[in-house]
Protein backbone atom coordinates (compact mmCIF):
# COMPACT_ATOMS: atom_id res chain seq x y z
CA UNK A 1 0.00 0.00 0.00
CA UNK A 2 1.57 3.68 -0.56
CA UNK A 3 2.68 5.91 1.87
CA UNK A 4 1.86 9.83 2.00
CA UNK A 5 4.24 11.93 2.84
CA UNK A 6 4.32 15.62 3.55
CA UNK A 7 6.66 18.23 4.41
CA UNK A 8 7.19 22.21 5.98
CA UNK A 9 9.78 24.48 6.55
CA UNK A 10 10.82 26.16 9.36
CA UNK A 11 10.11 30.44 9.37
CA UNK A 12 12.26 33.19 10.76
CA UNK A 13 10.40 36.62 12.26
CA UNK A 14 12.14 39.39 10.82
CA UNK A 15 10.01 42.50 12.83
CA UNK A 16 6.92 42.52 15.53
CA UNK A 17 7.64 39.05 17.54
CA UNK A 18 5.66 39.77 20.83
CA UNK A 19 3.88 43.21 19.69
CA UNK A 20 1.94 40.84 17.40
CA UNK A 21 0.45 39.38 20.12
CA UNK A 22 -1.28 42.87 20.70
CA UNK A 23 -2.42 43.38 17.02
CA UNK A 24 0.41 44.93 15.80
CA UNK A 25 1.96 43.80 13.00
CA UNK A 26 4.79 41.44 12.15
CA UNK A 27 7.15 40.13 8.89
CA UNK A 28 8.11 36.17 9.19
CA UNK A 29 9.19 34.38 6.31
CA UNK A 30 10.17 30.75 5.23
CA UNK A 31 13.61 28.82 6.21
CA UNK A 32 13.65 26.18 3.52
CA UNK A 33 17.18 24.92 4.70
CA UNK A 34 15.24 23.60 7.97
CA UNK A 35 12.22 21.27 7.08
CA UNK A 36 9.64 18.82 9.19
CA UNK A 37 8.35 15.72 7.47
CA UNK A 38 5.63 13.68 8.18
CA UNK A 39 4.82 10.03 6.80
CA UNK A 40 2.07 8.44 7.02
CA UNK A 41 1.98 3.94 6.06
CA UNK A 42 -1.55 2.31 6.35
CA UNK A 43 -1.42 -0.46 8.51
CA UNK A 44 -4.35 -2.87 7.78
CA UNK A 45 -3.02 -5.64 10.24
CA UNK A 46 -3.65 -3.04 13.12
CA UNK A 47 -6.36 -3.03 15.26
CA UNK A 48 -8.91 -0.68 14.26
CA UNK A 49 -7.89 3.42 14.91
CA UNK A 50 -4.82 2.46 15.90
CA UNK A 51 -2.34 5.16 15.13
CA UNK A 52 1.26 4.60 15.72
CA UNK A 53 3.36 7.51 16.19
CA UNK A 54 6.86 7.23 15.73
CA UNK A 55 9.23 10.29 16.19
CA UNK A 56 12.90 9.43 17.00
CA UNK A 57 13.70 13.17 17.20
CA UNK A 58 12.16 12.99 20.23
CA UNK A 59 12.45 9.26 21.73
CA UNK A 60 8.74 8.60 20.70
CA UNK A 61 7.33 5.54 19.41
CA UNK A 62 3.58 4.79 21.01
CA UNK A 63 0.24 4.26 19.82
CA UNK A 64 -1.60 8.08 19.85
CA UNK A 65 -3.74 6.85 22.51
CA UNK A 66 -1.03 6.36 25.16
CA UNK A 67 0.04 9.98 24.74
CA UNK A 68 -1.11 12.17 27.53
CA UNK A 69 -4.00 14.23 26.65
CA UNK A 70 -1.53 17.43 26.52
CA UNK A 71 0.46 15.96 23.80
CA UNK A 72 0.43 17.71 20.46
CA UNK A 73 0.23 14.80 18.43
CA UNK A 74 -2.77 13.40 20.28
CA UNK A 75 -4.68 16.48 19.83
CA UNK A 76 -3.72 17.01 15.89
CA UNK A 77 -5.42 13.84 15.67
CA UNK A 78 -8.18 14.31 17.68
CA UNK A 79 -8.51 17.94 15.44
CA UNK A 80 -8.00 16.31 12.19
CA UNK A 81 -11.02 13.27 13.44
CA UNK A 82 -13.24 16.02 14.10
CA UNK A 83 -12.48 18.18 11.19
CA UNK A 84 -13.55 15.68 8.92
CA UNK A 85 -16.37 14.51 11.56
CA UNK A 86 -14.82 10.99 11.80
CA UNK A 87 -14.48 8.65 15.33
CA UNK A 88 -11.28 6.91 14.01
CA UNK A 89 -8.44 7.14 11.58
CA UNK A 90 -7.60 4.29 9.49
CA UNK A 91 -4.68 2.10 11.08
CA UNK A 92 -1.72 3.54 10.35
CA UNK A 93 2.28 4.55 11.24
CA UNK A 94 2.83 7.89 11.08
CA UNK A 95 6.75 8.71 10.93
CA UNK A 96 7.58 12.49 12.19
CA UNK A 97 11.18 14.02 11.43
CA UNK A 98 12.77 17.33 11.70
CA UNK A 99 15.85 19.31 11.11
CA UNK A 100 14.21 22.67 12.76
CA UNK A 101 15.65 22.67 16.32
CA UNK A 102 12.98 22.97 19.22
CA UNK A 103 12.08 25.59 21.06
CA UNK A 104 14.13 28.21 18.98
CA UNK A 105 11.84 30.51 17.29
CA UNK A 106 11.72 28.65 13.72
CA UNK A 107 8.37 27.49 14.21
CA UNK A 108 9.41 23.70 14.72
CA UNK A 109 5.80 23.09 16.44
CA UNK A 110 3.74 24.66 13.69
CA UNK A 111 5.89 22.88 10.96
CA UNK A 112 5.52 19.49 12.58
CA UNK A 113 1.43 19.91 12.69
CA UNK A 114 1.31 21.44 9.20
CA UNK A 115 2.98 18.45 7.86
CA UNK A 116 1.32 15.94 9.76
CA UNK A 117 -1.98 17.32 8.98
CA UNK A 118 -0.66 17.39 4.74
CA UNK A 119 0.24 13.69 4.98
CA UNK A 120 -2.40 12.36 7.01
CA UNK A 121 -5.33 13.93 4.93
CA UNK A 122 -3.50 12.61 1.93
CA UNK A 123 -4.03 9.37 3.51
CA UNK A 124 -7.66 9.76 4.25
CA UNK A 125 -7.86 10.79 0.63
CA UNK A 126 -9.07 14.39 1.52
CA UNK A 127 -6.18 16.61 1.22
CA UNK A 128 -6.48 19.87 3.08
CA UNK A 129 -6.41 23.46 1.42
CA UNK A 130 -4.01 25.72 3.13
CA UNK A 131 -6.43 27.84 4.58
CA UNK A 132 -7.75 24.82 6.62
CA UNK A 133 -4.38 23.26 7.32
CA UNK A 134 -3.10 27.04 8.62
CA UNK A 135 -6.20 26.76 10.70
CA UNK A 136 -6.31 23.48 12.47
CA UNK A 137 -2.58 24.15 12.70
CA UNK A 138 -3.59 27.42 14.93
CA UNK A 139 -5.44 25.17 17.40
CA UNK A 140 -2.51 23.09 17.60
CA UNK A 141 -0.45 26.07 18.85
CA UNK A 142 -2.26 27.13 21.47
CA UNK A 143 -0.63 23.71 23.01
CA UNK A 144 2.71 25.14 21.82
CA UNK A 145 1.92 28.75 22.86
CA UNK A 146 -0.74 29.40 25.13
CA UNK A 147 -1.63 32.28 23.06
CA UNK A 148 -0.35 32.30 19.41
CA UNK A 149 -0.63 35.39 17.66
CA UNK A 150 -1.39 32.61 14.36
CA UNK A 151 1.62 33.83 12.49
CA UNK A 152 3.59 30.96 12.49
CA UNK A 153 1.24 28.12 11.14
CA UNK A 154 0.71 31.18 8.64
CA UNK A 155 3.72 31.47 7.08
CA UNK A 156 4.89 28.06 7.69
CA UNK A 157 1.13 26.82 5.79
CA UNK A 158 1.66 28.91 3.19
CA UNK A 159 5.53 28.95 2.71
CA UNK A 160 5.59 32.82 1.67
CA UNK A 161 6.32 35.81 3.28
CA UNK A 162 3.64 37.37 5.33
CA UNK A 163 2.81 40.57 6.59
CA UNK A 164 0.38 39.17 9.71
CA UNK A 165 -1.82 41.33 11.45
CA UNK A 166 -3.93 39.31 14.09
CA UNK A 167 -7.49 38.56 13.04
CA UNK A 168 -7.25 40.73 9.43
CA UNK A 169 -6.81 38.89 6.32
CA UNK A 170 -3.22 37.64 5.63
CA UNK A 171 -1.23 39.93 3.37
CA UNK A 172 1.54 38.18 1.40
CA UNK A 173 5.00 40.31 0.99
CA UNK A 174 6.25 41.00 -2.23
CA UNK A 175 10.31 41.28 -1.52
CA UNK A 176 12.09 43.37 -4.03
CA UNK A 177 15.31 41.98 -3.80
CA UNK A 178 16.82 39.48 -1.93
CA UNK A 179 19.35 39.40 1.21
CA UNK A 180 21.09 37.24 3.47
CA UNK A 181 20.54 36.19 7.35
CA UNK A 182 22.91 34.39 9.44
CA UNK A 183 21.01 32.94 12.22
CA UNK A 184 22.61 32.33 15.35
CA UNK A 185 21.14 29.44 18.29
CA UNK A 186 22.05 30.36 21.57
CA UNK A 187 21.43 26.53 22.41
CA UNK A 188 19.05 27.69 25.43
CA UNK A 189 15.62 26.29 24.90
CA UNK A 190 12.61 28.21 25.54
CA UNK A 191 9.52 28.06 24.94
CA UNK A 192 7.75 30.73 23.55
CA UNK A 193 4.15 30.22 25.94
CA UNK A 194 7.15 31.33 28.93
CA UNK A 195 7.88 35.04 27.69
CA UNK A 196 4.56 35.57 26.18
CA UNK A 197 2.90 35.14 29.29
CA UNK A 198 5.80 37.02 31.45
CA UNK A 199 5.14 39.72 29.30
CA UNK A 200 1.32 39.55 29.44
CA UNK A 201 1.54 39.58 33.31
CA UNK A 202 3.48 43.05 32.75
CA UNK A 203 1.29 43.99 30.53
CA UNK A 204 -2.02 43.85 32.50
CA UNK A 205 -0.19 44.88 35.59
CA UNK A 206 0.77 48.48 33.69
CA UNK A 207 -0.25 48.82 29.89
CA UNK A 208 0.60 52.20 28.85
CA UNK A 209 4.54 51.76 28.59
CA UNK A 210 4.37 48.62 26.66
CA UNK A 211 1.65 50.13 24.56
CA UNK A 212 4.02 52.74 23.17
CA UNK A 213 6.92 49.93 23.04
CA UNK A 214 3.99 47.62 21.17
CA UNK A 215 3.17 51.26 18.80
CA UNK A 216 6.95 51.64 18.03
CA UNK A 217 7.48 48.00 17.36
CA UNK A 218 4.51 48.43 14.44
CA UNK A 219 6.34 51.80 13.35
CA UNK A 220 9.23 49.72 12.51
CA UNK A 221 7.35 47.00 10.95
CA UNK A 222 5.53 48.97 8.79
CA UNK A 223 8.98 50.96 7.86
CA UNK A 224 10.09 47.59 7.06
CA UNK A 225 7.51 45.87 4.82
CA UNK A 226 8.33 49.23 2.52
CA UNK A 227 11.60 49.09 1.88
CA UNK A 228 11.22 44.97 0.92
CA UNK A 229 8.77 45.96 -1.16
CA UNK A 230 10.41 49.01 -2.68
CA UNK A 231 13.83 46.90 -2.71
CA UNK A 232 15.32 49.17 -0.62
CA UNK A 233 17.09 47.49 2.31
CA UNK A 234 19.78 50.59 3.55
CA UNK A 235 17.95 51.06 6.77
CA UNK A 236 16.82 47.52 7.07
CA UNK A 237 19.81 46.47 9.78
CA UNK A 238 18.74 49.71 11.85
CA UNK A 239 15.46 48.50 12.03
CA UNK A 240 16.57 45.72 13.31
CA UNK A 241 18.70 47.32 15.97
CA UNK A 242 15.55 49.34 17.19
CA UNK A 243 13.24 46.56 17.47
CA UNK A 244 15.73 44.27 19.30
CA UNK A 245 16.19 47.28 21.90
CA UNK A 246 12.28 47.28 22.30
CA UNK A 247 12.14 43.61 22.85
CA UNK A 248 15.27 43.92 25.50
CA UNK A 249 12.65 46.38 27.45
CA UNK A 250 9.88 44.07 26.88
CA UNK A 251 12.23 41.85 28.96
CA UNK A 252 12.27 38.90 26.74
CA UNK A 253 15.76 38.78 25.70
CA UNK A 254 18.94 37.02 27.56
CA UNK A 255 22.32 37.90 28.03
CA UNK A 256 22.65 34.98 25.55
CA UNK A 257 20.68 36.88 22.91
CA UNK A 258 22.30 40.27 23.40
CA UNK A 259 26.15 38.62 23.19
CA UNK A 260 25.70 37.26 19.56
CA UNK A 261 23.78 40.17 18.59
CA UNK A 262 26.50 42.57 19.74
CA UNK A 263 29.03 39.90 18.11
CA UNK A 264 27.19 39.67 14.89
CA UNK A 265 26.99 43.77 14.72
CA UNK A 266 30.86 44.13 15.80
CA UNK A 267 31.65 41.38 12.80
CA UNK A 268 30.24 43.67 10.59
CA UNK A 269 26.33 43.07 10.31
CA UNK A 270 24.37 45.34 8.95
CA UNK A 271 22.23 45.13 11.77
CA UNK A 272 20.64 42.12 14.28
CA UNK A 273 17.85 41.18 16.74
CA UNK A 274 16.87 38.20 18.79
CA UNK A 275 13.72 36.27 16.54
CA UNK A 276 10.85 34.32 18.13
CA UNK A 277 9.81 33.96 21.74
CA UNK A 278 13.00 35.32 23.17
CA UNK A 279 14.71 34.24 26.52
CA UNK A 280 16.74 32.25 24.73
CA UNK A 281 16.48 30.31 20.77
CA UNK A 282 17.93 31.97 17.89
CA UNK A 283 18.77 35.95 16.75
CA UNK A 284 19.50 37.21 12.81
CA UNK A 285 21.98 38.82 11.36
CA UNK A 286 21.42 41.08 8.33
CA UNK A 287 24.42 40.88 6.05
CA UNK A 288 25.91 41.48 3.31
CA UNK A 289 26.60 38.25 1.10
CA UNK A 290 30.28 38.11 1.22
CA UNK A 291 30.18 38.61 5.06
CA UNK A 292 28.01 35.70 6.15
CA UNK A 293 30.80 32.98 7.04
CA UNK A 294 32.88 35.91 9.01
CA UNK A 295 29.53 37.13 10.67
CA UNK A 296 28.54 32.95 11.33
CA UNK A 297 32.33 32.21 12.62
CA UNK A 298 31.96 35.38 15.16
CA UNK A 299 28.33 33.86 16.55
CA UNK A 300 30.18 30.31 17.19
CA UNK A 301 33.32 32.04 18.66
CA UNK A 302 30.97 34.05 21.18
CA UNK A 303 28.49 30.83 21.89
CA UNK A 304 26.47 29.98 19.44
CA UNK A 305 25.97 25.85 19.35
CA UNK A 306 25.36 26.60 15.73
CA UNK A 307 24.46 28.92 13.02
CA UNK A 308 22.74 29.12 9.48
CA UNK A 309 22.96 31.42 6.07
CA UNK A 310 19.90 31.64 4.38
CA UNK A 311 18.91 33.97 1.58
CA UNK A 312 15.48 35.64 1.38
CA UNK A 313 14.77 35.92 -2.20
CA UNK A 314 11.79 37.43 -4.15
Amino acid sequence: MPAFSASAPGKIILFGEHAVVYSRPAIAVPVQQVQARAIVIPDPLAPRGRVWIQAPDINLDCAAGELSEESPLRKLIQILQAHFQIDHLPACILRVSSTIPVAAGLGSGAAISVACLRALSAFLGAPLAVEHVSALAYEIEKIYHGTPSGIDNTVVAYDRPVYFVHGQPIEFLSVRQPFTLVIGDTGRRSSTSGPVGALRQAWLANSPPYEALFDRACEIARSARSDLEAGTLSRLGSLMDENHALLVQMGVSSPELDRLVAAARAAGASGAKLSGGGWGGNMIALVEPELAEQVSTALLESGATHTLITQVRP
